[in-house]
């Protein structure tokens, strides 16, 4: 490929040090001449507690791990950087090698609580979020354009990216029915209870899932996929594209108008290639071609 863009979706840099992430990033961009891309999240629970990682103040170091990566960036060995932090600390650091994207590779944060949003808002080139709907899309971009004007930036080039599942299908109920589980556990957060004001679930303790969650706790899974089944299934199907090429459009239509101009896309079902190329050849043909999207 000559346009594609490569990068993680998202990593941490609580398992490595921000410096190693962001060598990786620049060698990533160097290699795919420019394409390269540094997609990031604070980390959570179930991704760490079993390696017996500390992560204590999560928020706080990801602060840090956002600006050694920035500063890094910007280093070479004729401009050291140096930062002192809670967490890490920079004395005379550069890089060797130089990314060939400038100023930097772009910097997509993972961020869907009010201080991950901030951050966003500070720091990122852009957002890349998963498992939400259009109306919470709308809310947390809302929240990283006031950051980003408390900041000083007037965030023309930001992408607002949305995670996004596709399933071509000439039944869309048969679909569903394969999907409904998986897109329910991806949404399952109180943003979304919230926005949709869906009851909260008795019993069902967020913060714990976050701070404790881990993948070899059987309880916490089945706990989640249990409380997860109460999302109503109009809400849940407003966050995927599934069905035909004219049932798909309407909900990228929705979505941009929540503010989304950057699509990553996940596709369902057999034969990846092949719905692939069903969407280059019959949705992105519409977005190419109309000025006014349908309504």
């Amino acid at each position: 490929t000559n346009k594609v863009e490569l990068g993680t979706c998202v990593t941490d840099a609580v398992r490595r040090h921000p410096s190693n992430i962001a060598l990786a990033t620049v060698t990533l961009d160097r290699v795919s001449h420019g394409r390269g891309t540094l997609g990031i999240g604070a980390g959570e629970a179930q991704n760490i507690k079993e390696f017996k990682i500390q992560w204590d103040k999560p928020v706080t170091r990801f602060a840090e791990q956002l600006q050694v990566i920035k500063l890094l960036f910007e280093s070479s060995p004729e401009h050291r950087v140096n930062f002192a932090g809670e967490f890490y600390q920079l004395e005379e650091a550069c890089l060797q090698a130089k990314s060939v994207r400038k100023p930097h590779p772009p910097i997509y944060m993972a961020a869907g609580a009010p201080k991950t949003l901030a951050l966003c808002g500070k720091y990122g080139d852009g957002w890349i979020p998963i498992g939400y709907t259009p109306e919470l899309y709308a809310v947390h971009a809302n929240a990283i354009k006031d950051s980003m004007r408390e900041n000083g930036r007037d965030g023309k080039d930001f992408q607002y990216a949305v995670d996004i599942d596709v399933y071509f299908a000439d039944d869309a109920e048969e679909a569903w029915v394969k999907m409904k589980n998986a897109v329910k556990v991806s949404l399952f957060k109180p943003e979304i209870l919230k926005v949709h004001n869906i009851e909260d679930i008795q019993g069902f303790d967020f913060k714990k899932y976050f701070t404790e969650y881990s993948m070899s706790n059987q309880e916490w899974i089945v706990k989640m996929r249990e409380a997860a089944q109460t999302i109503p299934d109009k809400v849940a199907r407003s966050s995927i594209g599934m069905g035909t090429p004219d049932d798909i459009i309407p909900v990228f239509e929705k979505f941009m108008k929540a503010g989304v101009n950057h699509f990553i896309v996940r596709f369902w079902g057999s034969g990846y290639f092949g719905s692939l190329d069903k969407f280059a050849s019959t949705i992105m043909p519409y977005f190419k071609e109309m000025d006014n999207p349908r309504k």
